[in-house]
């Protein structure tokens, strides 16, 4: 174990404005740059640590050029200066002459967590856990259709095509539970994780679909959040379903609920998330939210003794996918899953074969029916629509009227289409107001597949 050392931080900001009448930038805050290290020290350690668990390699150099492009704005300036220190399982960055690091530690076959801003030493009380180390490799197979025209779609993805500045980091296309057509970028493979970003939302509710079907949940039952059970809080008619359908009417504090101080200040689910008070009758106003989410993994929180999220990916093969926590040990899957392209494409065909894997069900017959049915309130714009988890792509000119996905952050989409039994993958390092257009690209491949 480490001892920590105050190391000194100067950070120069070019504050002179190009002319008299333009106001000077203002000075980043504390805040901003506490902020800043954070996401330096969980990225890289999430990035490096959990792909040499995986039995590959990725550098700092490959994760500052790929995974720090194109952040925050407020975070951008602040992140390429701040010193690194990387010891066996953490990483430390500087931010402050005066305040001690902010530290990121890893956990084997839990990935890793960021401590909380002012963490001074000490491994945190969260005992590793021992994985499924193989599996059974995703069968691969030849295209049922035009070969030709599925390699130049999936070439078009990487080229760019589908939106201007994308960065396409992997492709995976299964027909049929085989793979069809898989391409990465240089840096990446099929053994390099990534971050899912939202993408973490939709393995959510499959975790909470695993519960129901062992029955330990109902989720049309209020979610069980302690801090919501006195008498007149009117909370506790928040249920489990509509959190996962984005309608719990709580108070949200930024479009998307950004929630840094969760996923890089250190704050802990159990802290902030149950906080947020009513602001529409539940079940009457869509609202995207990280905190809905948060809520309901946090309700079925006591599931997790016996059956833990890595359980489920273990039994489906998705041995290079790691669920992380906070400091005190909530699970963070409304976006802090890192895993890979056909570890992703698993948890796709589990959904285009209706819940079941090899012979055993392990969501509830109706279960993807339910998540892909949309319920109340609707997001007000784009053509998406919404269910419990997962979007509907229902309303796309050239795509099947039953294909759903999972969507992250920085261009992150697991497509099903369970008519046409088709999963599709794209993995991304998308930069801010850079995106892919997956339903474009989601039409060419099925126009290649017979």
């Amino acid at each position: 174990m480490r001892s920590f050392v105050t190391v000194g931080l100067v950070l120069g900001f070019l504050v002179a404005p190009a002319f008299a009448q333009t106001p000077p930038p203002a000075l980043p805050t504390a805040n901003h740059r506490a902020l800043a290290a954070g996401y330096k020290a969980l990225t890289l350690c999430s990035a490096i640590f959990t792909a040499r668990e995986a039995g590959a390699s990725r550098t700092q150099a490959s994760v500052e050029a790929h995974e720090f492009v194109g952040i925050y704005p407020e975070l951008q300036p602040l992140i390429a200066d701040l010193p690194v220190e990387t010891f066996e399982t953490e990483i430390a960055v500087t931010w402050d002459a005066v305040a001690p690091p902010r530290v990121a530690q890893f956990t084997p076959g839990r990935g890793c967590t960021i401590m909380p801003t002012g963490f001074v030493g000490g491994m945190r009380e969260i005992r590793s856990v021992s994985r499924r180390t193989s599996a059974p490799t995703l069968p691969t197979g030849s295209a049922d259709g035009d070969v030709a025209a599925l390699d130049a779609t999936v070439g078009q993805a990487f080229a760019g095509d589908f939106g201007t500045g994308a960065v396409t980091t992997g492709v995976v296309v299964l027909q049929d539970g085989k793979i069809v057509a898989e391409r990465y970028a240089p840096d990446f493979g099929p053994d390099i994780p990534q971050r899912t970003w939202s993408v973490a939302k939709s393995l959510a509710g499959t975790v909470i679909g695993a519960a129901v079907q062992r029955g330990e949940v109902d989720p049309d039952a209020p979610a069980a959040i302690a801090n919501w059970q006195a008498a007149e809080d009117p909370r506790r008619a928040i249920t489990l379903d509509a959190l996962m359908r984005m309608s719990s009417g709580l108070t949200s504090d930024t479009a998307g609920n950004r929630t840094d101080a969760l996923y890089f200040g250190g704050t802990a689910v159990d802290e902030q998330a149950p906080g947020w008070p009513l602001i529409a009758p539940v079940g009457t106003r869509f609202r995207y939210a990280n905190n809905d989410i948060l809520l309901a993994v946090m309700a079925i929180a006591p599931t997790f003794e016996a059956h833990p999220p890595h359980a489920l990916f273990d039994r489906l093969g998705m041995t290079h996918t790691w669920a992380e926590t906070d400091w005190r040990g909530n699970y963070m899957m409304s976006s802090q899953v890192w895993t890979t392209a056909r570890d992703l494409a698993r948890f796709g065909q589990l959904y285009a074969q209706d819940g079941v894997w090899e012979g055993e069900r392990l969501l509830p017959e109706g279960w993807r029916t339910r998540v892909t049915t949309p319920s109340g309130p609707q997001p007000p714009t784009g053509t998406f629509g919404y269910g419990a988890t997962f979007w509907l792509m229902n309303r796309e000119e050239g795509v099947p009227a039953d294909a759903f996905s999972a969507n992250g952050n920085r261009g992150q989409y697991v497509v099903i289409v369970p008519s046409r039994n088709v999963v599709i993958v794209r993995r991304g390092e998308d930069p801010a107001g850079q995106g892919f257009n997956i339903a474009a690209f989601t039409r060419d491949v099925l126009a290649a597949l017979n």
